[in-house]
């Protein structure tokens, strides 16, 4: 059983997690080396790009719709069929379990720009992006995540996270790949290649969007606003707007903006999935942005 001890909100020491630095070097090389000498030799098929695809965009958005904004800001409520959907391909991401990610996400949230920050940007945008998790010990304050901690399926994922994301990350793609004939193939591309396309889009939302972009809602703070961020990032690249309103189910509030993760939200509503969406009113938003200067 996975430790939910309560630890005050402390500062991260410094400590190399070789563990880690090996599984992204490894997952690095392979996607950069050992993808193409497979494309080389034998090319791509619809069936594996296809396939690839199909685990692309459910594991990412259960990051950006189920991890973040479900479990670590809860901007909405959601059916229990929707939960086990969020939470197997959450775990396939192989980022930690529902209830780790949303208290290390809230403590960021909390302690923005501080040496309390487990991805604090003022350490520099490859601490943000990927050195704080291997070359840091990060505190898990489970203090601030009780109210998860009472929904019975997150904390079994919590509970045996290696064997869920095992299961949906590794088994499941090389499974369907072997079915059809490229369980190498699968190996690669729906393993290997997919969580480094994932790690980095997620990552990016930690170091790319608090550094270019403009701070529309709050220039006190380093989360900027930034189009071509939200675009990689299944629209939370809206980030200025994020961290002045982290209850809104929306990173992208105008309907223009380019938010694939709010639309999943909204459809999820309309089926019956998903309610309670939280919007916060339009006049606190043109309030909010008219009392901060944006700063590029």
């Amino acid at each position: 059983m996975q430790e939910t001890t309560i630890h005050n909100a402390g500062i991260a020491k410094r400590k190399t997690r070789w563990g880690s630095v090996a599984f992204f070097v490894t997952l690095t090389l392979v996607t950069l080396v050992g993808c193409p000498i497979y494309l080389y030799k034998e090319g791509l098929s619809l069936f594996l790009g296809v396939l690839t695809l199909s685990f692309i965009f459910p594991t990412g958005m259960a990051i950006t719709a189920g991890y973040h904004r479900l479990y670590a800001h809860t901007t909405y409520k959601a059916h229990p069929v929707y939960h086990f959907l969020m939470l197997f391909f959450g775990a396939a991401t192989f980022q930690q379990s529902a209830l780790k990610w949303s208290s290390l996400h809230r403590t960021h949230h909390r302690y923005t720009d501080t040496d309390r920050d487990p991805y604090n940007i003022k350490k520099g945008f490859f601490h943000a992006h990927v050195g704080w998790i291997l070359f840091w010990k990060n505190p898990v304050d489970y203090g601030n995540v009780k109210d998860l901690c009472k929904l019975s399926l997150l904390m079994h994922q919590h509970n045996h996270f290696q064997a869920w994301a095992i299961l949906a990350g590794a088994v499941t793609p090389v499974v369907i790949g072997a079915m059809g004939g490229q369980a190498l193939g699968a190996l690669l591309f729906a393993v290997v290649a997919r969580l480094f396309v994932v790690y980095q889009l997620t990552f990016f939302i930690n170091s790319l969007a608090h550094t270019l972009g403009t701070a529309n809602y709050d220039a006190k703070i380093t989360a900027k606003d930034n189009f071509f961020a939200a675009v990689m990032t299944n629209g939370e690249g809206y980030h200025s707007y994020h961290h002045r309103f982290p209850m809104d189910y929306r990173n992208g509030v105008y309907w223009y903006q380019w938010d694939p993760t709010k639309w999943w939200i909204y459809t999820a509503s309309k089926i019956g999935l998903v309610r309670d969406l939280v919007r916060i009113p339009t006049e606190k938003i043109l309030k909010a942005r008219l009392t901060h200067q944006p700063s590029a």
